[in-house]
């Protein structure tokens, strides 16, 4: 099954409400007016884009209506598509990894499908051809360690990892002398994700960081933060707060299989200007699709 076909199954939920929402706008409309635009703008609100980003899309697609003298309903729907194509393409979603090697840091919040998504990617990775370690530097949480080792024998990849409690940039420092000697291509950081200790976890980002700054001042490295798309306006939260603490690359979004809230990708990337880069559309080891935005909105629209 191709990513598209993934997608389309995977957004059948987030699908069906937005269609929904939507199509009972144009059906209680004979004309496009204000009053249209106003209902066209809750129904946006109401599928999880959030109030921001469905403000700004109808406030473009009114000066798009007038400017274009659109009058059609079909031609409405075209515009407001192209509006959101806009809003999901601000930045490059391509996947930096020129330099040998090249640094993946996994961020997000215990839970979200940061293990997995690692596992996937690693996957994606090695079937491009590529020499790929994993860094176990969420040696917080208990088992973290060890769900990651099952997730690099999946991928068949090497993983560097210490005891529990072992500091994470420790981890870091090693992954990293271990990528140099074996002439890796990539090297996949994972990270301990507890908000509840932020200030503890701010320090912890900033010290990996510069082992990764002082180790391999030259490599290309990419910020990658995982979101469950489950979680819908609250995904938008927690990008915030990360942001905080590092300069995240790209948005990794999960679980947008069986959820009704994939519509929180037009607010994650809208209100925090990341490109969302790779998407979750399902449970095995080859469901982790980079993401295009043309056939993403094919299969929500």
């Amino acid at each position: 099954m191709g990513f598209f076909d993934k997608l389309k199954n995977g957004l059948g939920k987030t699908r069906t409400s937005i269609n929904e929402k939507i199509n009972n706008v144009f059906s209680s409309f004979r004309k496009v007016d204000e009053e249209m635009l106003e209902e066209l703008e809750e129904a946006l609100i109401t599928s999880d884009i959030g109030m921001e980003t469905s403000v700004e899309m109808i406030d473009k697609l009114r000066n798009k209506i007038k400017k274009e003298k659109i009058e059609e309903e079909q031609d409405v729907r075209k515009a407001l598509k192209e509006i959101m194509k806009e809003t999901l393409e601000v930045a490059d979603a391509s996947l930096k990894l020129n330099t040998k090697p090249s640094v993946i840091l996994v961020v997000g919040v215990n839970g979200v499908g940061k293990t997995t998504s690692i596992g996937k990617i690693a996957n994606r990775l090695a079937k491009d051809g590529k020499k790929v370690i994993l860094a176990a530097a969420d040696t917080f949480r208990a088992a973290a360690v060890e769900q990651l080792e099952i997730w690099a024998n999946r991928a068949n990849v090497e993983i560097v990892k210490k005891p529990e409690g072992t500091d994470p940039a420790a981890v870091v420092f090693d992954a990293i002398a271990k990528a140099k000697e074996t002439n890796a291509d990539v090297l996949i950081c994972d990270t301990a994700g507890r908000l509840h200790n932020k200030k503890y976890l701010m320090d912890e980002l900033l010290k990996i960081n510069k082992v990764i700054s002082r180790e391999l001042p030259y490599a290309d490295k990419e910020v990658l933060m995982v979101l469950d798309a489950e979680t819908g306006q609250n995904a938008i939260l927690q990008v915030k707060a990360f942001k905080e603490t590092t300069d995240i690359t790209g948005i990794v979004l999960t679980k947008l299989d069986g959820t009704a809230k994939g519509g929180v990708v037009l607010g994650i990337v809208a209100e925090n200007q990341i490109p969302v880069k790779f998407v979750g559309v399902g449970e095995q080891i080859d469901d982790m699709e980079i993401f295009n935005s043309d056939e993403f909105l094919d299969a929500i629209i």
